[in-house]
């Protein structure tokens, strides 16, 4: 289980300090998938940094007792010097994995082709999503993080990507930000909106989707 209590985050500007989340509480249990809608800068992506443990809490706790992935859609963590081969390779030691059956399977599924022996930094975005999405795969964890998966890759990434999440691992927790509202409302089985730093869940996504869409209409976003 992961068990957000009273989290919040803030991070100091020139304007002063910036509270972006506020109180947040919530469970997510073995097998759920809980989907968070959110205008852009609301602090979803700010709340799965926090879950993954690539940032701290300004106060407040957030205790995991299953495995997390990182944000899926997230590079971050890699090397940026290294090419994408050498980030598998170090990503398989870390985890006692077998580095060359995994990447046969990272290399198939990227379709990176030579891009895989550049260094990172010469990576597109939309590169780095899918190599970050392949290692995470080559990983089981107990928990997915998906932080807008459906923002990078074609149709047919977005098919891999879905048969490997939701039906080879449908029985993982997921936690779930997308600004495509059918992506959450098809995933989900729970679902909250963040708005004004504060986390809000109700009992079906048509709920969730109204109060989303007057947040929406009513800060202009």
């Amino acid at each position: 289980m992961i068990e957000a209590r009273n989290v919040c985050k803030v991070y100091p500007t020139r304007a002063g300090n910036r509270l972006v989340l506020d109180d947040i509480n919530f469970t997510l249990g073995r097998g759920e998938k809980l989907g968070i809608l959110g205008r852009n800068g609301a602090g979803k992506s700010t709340l799965i940094r926090l879950v993954s443990g690539a940032e701290a809490t300004t106060s407040g706790t957030i205790t995991r007792s299953m495995s997390v992935s990182w944000p899926l859609a997230f590079g971050g963590a890699f090397q940026n010097s290294l090419t994408g081969l050498d980030n598998v390779r170090f990503i398989s030691r870390i985890y006692k994995q077998d580095y060359h059956q995994n990447i046969d399977f990272v290399a198939s599924f990227t379709e990176l082709g030579l891009y895989l022996r550049e260094p990172l930094r010469s990576y597109s975005q939309g590169m780095r999503a899918r190599l970050a999405f392949a290692i995470s795969m080559i990983i089981e964890f107990d928990c997915y993080l998906i932080d807008e998966i459906t923002a990078v890759g074609d149709a047919k990434f977005h098919e891999k990507c879905a048969e490997e999440l939701f039906h080879k691992r449908r029985d993982r927790a997921m936690l779930i930000i997308s600004h495509d509202v059918n992506y959450v409302r098809d995933h989900c089985t729970r679902f909250a909106v963040l708005d004004e730093g504060r986390l809000t869940f109700y009992p079906d996504f048509e709920n969730a989707l109204d109060v989303h869409s007057h947040n929406l209409h009513l800060r202009g976003a």
